[in-house]
């Protein structure tokens, strides 16, 4: 029979609408619950792509003996974390407090007033059943104690916590990082850590800006340590199995260190993030220029892939970006992506398939399960016609399988990240189906996530969810609205992100300079979560300060200016201790030493030239410059465009910085001297 989860709209409870278990969605009806019952919460925490989120379910949440126990013993609530990332910040606070990591599904044991006492994460189903029984009993004989710990655990995680802040981050700070980025590099495999490993997707656009900074790829001989860095990583993941050699996009993880077997579930932020940071990698030097890089079209071509691919797999019906695609299908992991080298020849052929196999290092012992492998390119192929139709020939024999489940569900946050990568992926390697699919996501979430001011973070089937907005979703979709005008010259987009950006400084901020996570007016948890380091993508306060420095440059708001600098104050002490989760601050912080610099283009609607100016700005202005582009009539109320005309009916651009501009320059050569200088 239906549990209480039936009428969701997220698709993850919706995964556990028929279990046994009898779960209660988060809120004060299944608090009530428990303190009429007088037991305990058990607080389950995932999201829907959780390999061993799926693991759990199938072991201990499908079996009626277990759900047996958990409906007699306990109030059981279900929660998806991407839909309620204030909820999962808090608990897994506690989790990582208690035991000394973290991770989902994560199972969190509370007081009726939601007050963690024990916390874990996946447990096998014995080891659960055993469990249950043992925090009973604890319960029923030791209350006291666990009361008394719960309320410890609260008292310390709401405690009051001053971060030690300095003026704004300087050339000598994101050096500094720089340096310490050197030291946790890895030399064989790229990219930082041992295993698991993860896409550093926020520190490759920052070692790119650092790099540009310091010196230019359009002058450099010798590629900087950043530089190295960046490349060395992004070329590392584009030939791993972390990439889909087939159809693109990235996995969220790797499970070794050197990007061979990833952990398969694809998800939208991360593809969005790694979009923004190949397509700025692509722009180094082509053959025939000064420093030409050779891996240039291997950047490119990815970054062209992963685009495709979130239209392709991500796109819903009503123009936004679902979530991401499961790690599992036929109910295993990875069985959708690999292959055996029969399974090549059966598609390929004799000759074809050996071909593919040595190219994708396929062999008879295989990299994953059963002799299975993940396909990698090791080296670029010497037929590229070949490799073309190869590849053609396996998407079409893949798309013959069962395939991953998708969450459909449309994340405010993680859209406005895909607005961004794909407006300016889009104008830069001139994909006009990108933008629109950018506007098209936009004006969707502005639509119907957008209600008197306020953001609803979740929606699916074009109905809005029930969580509010936090943090990273106001300055995310603000940082892709901005995009957007930069390339369509849409002022209503910075009119909508400058809304979202005030609503932020009203009701975000922690009267330190820095922002809460979530709104002053939002649910009251038992502490209110406020995080300034990057995870997996980049933090609430971060983002705020990029898209708060960016307003500031296209509308010359002091107020902005200012909170995005007093934001970025963390950066100097993240920089030193730890860049590694800073990475997004960093970048900001490279944005801010340039000026930022902004440059207005201005001429007719669809005049070539226009299109052509806004491409050289992407192509060669410093990372962190701020585009804005208008007709030279209406300025559309943004101010940067404010008596920017063309010269004599040309397309023009005006180079400036702080509203000071040079001279307006009308050819592509000029508007290069200027960038450079």
């Amino acid at each position: 029979m239906p549990n209480r989860l039936s009428d969701a709209t997220s698709p993850y409870l919706l995964q556990h609408a028929d279990n046994p278990v009898d779960w209660w969605p988060w809120g004060e009806e299944a608090f009530a619950e428990a303190r009429r019952r007088d037991v305990p919460l058990l607080i389950s925490v995932g999201y829907s792509a959780c390999h061993w989120c799926h693991v759990m379910a199938h072991e201990s949440f499908e079996d009626p003996a277990t759900a047996d126990l958990m409906n007699t013993l306990f109030v059981n609530v279900k929660v998806d974390r991407e839909e309620r990332p204030d909820v999962d910040a808090v608990y897994m606070e506690a989790t990582q407090a208690m035991t000394g990591h973290g991770g989902w599904p994560m199972t969190v044991f509370a007081t009726p007033d939601g007050a963690p006492f024990y916390c874990g994460t996946y447990f096998p189903r014995e080891h659960f059943q055993r469990l249950l029984q043992g925090i009973t009993s604890a319960w029923r004989h030791k209350r006291v104690d666990l009361v008394e710990q719960g309320q410890r655990v609260v008292d310390a995680l709401s405690a009051p916590r001053r971060l030690a802040s300095s003026p704004p981050p300087t050339a000598a700070d994101l050096d500094l990082a720089v340096q310490a980025l050197i030291r946790d590099y890895d030399t064989t495999a790229g990219g930082y850590g041992d295993e698991p490993k993860f896409p550093p997707s926020m520190l490759l656009s920052f070692l790119t800006a650092q790099h540009e900074r310091t010196f230019p790829f359009q002058t450099a001989d010798e590629p900087t340590p950043a530089a190295l860095m960046a490349g060395g990583t992004a070329v590392a993941m584009a030939r791993g199995g972390i990439y889909d050699q087939l159809g693109g996009g990235f996995a969220r993880y790797s499970v070794d260190r050197g990007w061979v077997v990833p952990h398969f579930e694809k998800m939208l932020y991360d593809n969005a993030l790694l979009l923004r940071a190949y397509t700025r990698l692509s722009r180094r030097p082509a053959e025939g220029d000064a420093g030409a890089d050779p891996d240039r079209e291997l950047l490119l071509r990815v970054a062209q892939e992963t685009a495709d691919w979130m239209l392709r797999d991500l796109r819903t019906p009503e123009g936004g970006f679902a979530s991401a695609l499961d790690a599992d299908s036929e109910g295993e992991e990875g069985t959708y992506y690999v292959w055996t080298p029969e399974r090549l020849r059966e598609v390929l052929g004799e000759e074809d398939g050996a071909w593919a196999a040595a190219l994708f290092d396929v062999t008879e012992e295989g990299t994953f399960e059963r002799g299975s492998s993940v396909l990698r390119l090791r080296s670029d192929p010497d037929d590229p016609e070949r490799y073309d139709r190869v590849r053609a020939a396996l998407l079409s024999a893949r798309a013959d399988r069962v395939p991953p489940a998708r969450d459909d569900k449309v994340v405010a946050s993680w859209n406005g990240l895909a607005i961004a990568g794909l407006a300016e992926a889009g104008a830069l390697l001139g994909r006009p189906d990108w933008i629109t699919a950018a506007r098209e996501a936009a004006d969707l979430v502005l639509d119907v996530h957008l209600r008197y001011g306020r953001l609803v973070r979740t929606s699916r089937d074009g109905a809005p969810g029930p969580a509010t907005g936090v943090l990273e979703d106001y300055a995310n979709l603000a940082e892709g609205l901005l995009a957007l005008h930069g390339v369509t010259g849409e002022a209503r987009y910075v009119r909508e992100a400058g809304g979202l950006l005030d609503t932020v400084l009203d009701h975000f901020g922690d009267d330190e300079g820095g922002f809460f996570d979530t709104a002053d007016d939002a649910e009251k948890l038992f502490s209110r979560p406020q995080d300034p380091t990057d995870n997996a993508t980049p933090s609430g306060r971060f983002a705020a300060a990029s898209a708060l420095l960016t307003y500031a440059a296209l509308t010359g708001s002091e107020r902005h200016r200012e909170a995005a600098e007093s934001a970025l104050s963390v950066v100097p002490l993240l920089a030193e201790k730890a860049p590694r989760f800073a990475g997004w601050g960093l970048a900001t912080g490279e944005a801010l030493l340039t000026g930022p610099r902004a440059v207005a283009v201005v001429g007719d609607t669809g005049d070539p030239a226009v299109e052509e100016m806004v491409r050289a700005v992407l192509r060669w202005a410093p990372l962190g410059t701020v585009l804005s582009r208008g007709d030279g009539r209406d300025s559309g109320g943004v101010p940067l465009l404010e008596h920017r005309a063309p010269i004599e009916g040309k397309a023009t651009a005006y180079v400036c910085e702080g509203f000071t501009c040079k001279l307006p320059v009308t050819t592509i050569e000029e508007l290069l001297a200027q960038l450079a200088g």
